[in-house]
């Protein structure tokens, strides 16, 4: 970044219903955008202008039918929490499954596709506004080994979604060999510390991050999901250890069968 970073979240944006053209909902408070803003979506209204809305009383069902994979399961006084792996790839709480922000008696999953999502929401507004800008859209999540919640890229269009300084040389000369940063979360979390959770905006602008956009759609954030291989954490430490133990039984059933 070469100079200032400005974000902002505007004023102004109606409650956003199943069936609503989001860039016609969102760009009359978008109208002073310059080339390379990045325009950042909190994924609630694009599910709820998706459709992603289901009843409340439906919720579990609602996560297991967004789970591909059980990472932790947690009995605790107010019920049980489950981390899984959803459709999108993302490890998270009840799948993304959310009752924040939406009327009462509903729930919202997920958009189908943020990438897709985020790619509509680019072209709209530059098509309308007649601007170059990068779109990313955000979901909250907890992290391991860490309290709280951050926002976090789930969808994005037209700004690069990683920054790899590997090859690079640091302050001190030497070789940076493993930074790749996650630049679609950072400018994810910057823009929730303007956005916030109860104040009814939406949408972020984040300014001074030009030098980010891609003149293509570009990877999206799925590109950042880690899993398979590389994930070095796939299972919740209770579970990794059930598991261990019954491949351990498993190990010694064999042994004995050859033994025999």
């Amino acid at each position: 970044m070469t100079g200032p970073l400005t974000v902002w979240a505007p004023d102004g944006l109606p409650e956003v219903r199943t069936g609503d053209d989001l860039v016609a909902v969102m760009a009359p408070a978008l109208a002073g955008l310059q080339d390379g803003d990045v325009v950042v979506v909190t994924s609630k209204i694009v599910s709820k202008a998706e459709g992603r809305v289901v009843a409340a009383t439906d919720r579990e069902q609602a996560i297991t039918d967004e789970t591909v994979r059980v990472v932790a399961t947690r009995e605790h006084p107010g019920g049980t929490t489950r981390i899984v792996e959803n459709r999108l790839g993302l490890v998270m709480a009840a799948a993304g499954v959310d009752a924040s922000n939406t009327p009462e008696g509903t729930i919202l999953l997920l958009p189908l596709d943020p990438d897709a999502s985020a790619r509509t929401i680019r072209a709209g507004l530059q098509r309308r506004l007649g601007v170059r800008l990068g779109v990313v859209v955000t979901d909250t999540a907890g992290r391991p080994w860490r309290q709280g919640v951050t926002d976090l890229a789930i969808g994005a269009a037209g700004v690069a979604v990683t920054d790899d300084l590997r090859g690079q040389r640091d302050t001190f000369g030497r070789v940076l060999t493993a930074t790749v940063t996650a630049v679609a979360d950072e400018i994810a979390a910057a823009a929730e510390l303007v956005k916030g959770k109860s104040a009814g905006r939406p949408v972020a602008v984040v300014r001074g991050l030009g030098h980010l956009l891609t003149d293509d759609d570009g990877p999206g954030a799925r590109s950042l999901v880690r899993l398979g291989p590389d994930d070095m954490f796939a299972q919740g430490s209770a579970e990794a250890y059930a598991q261990g133990w019954a491949d351990a039984q498993s190990r010694d059933s064999d042994s004995a069968l050859e033994r025999s």
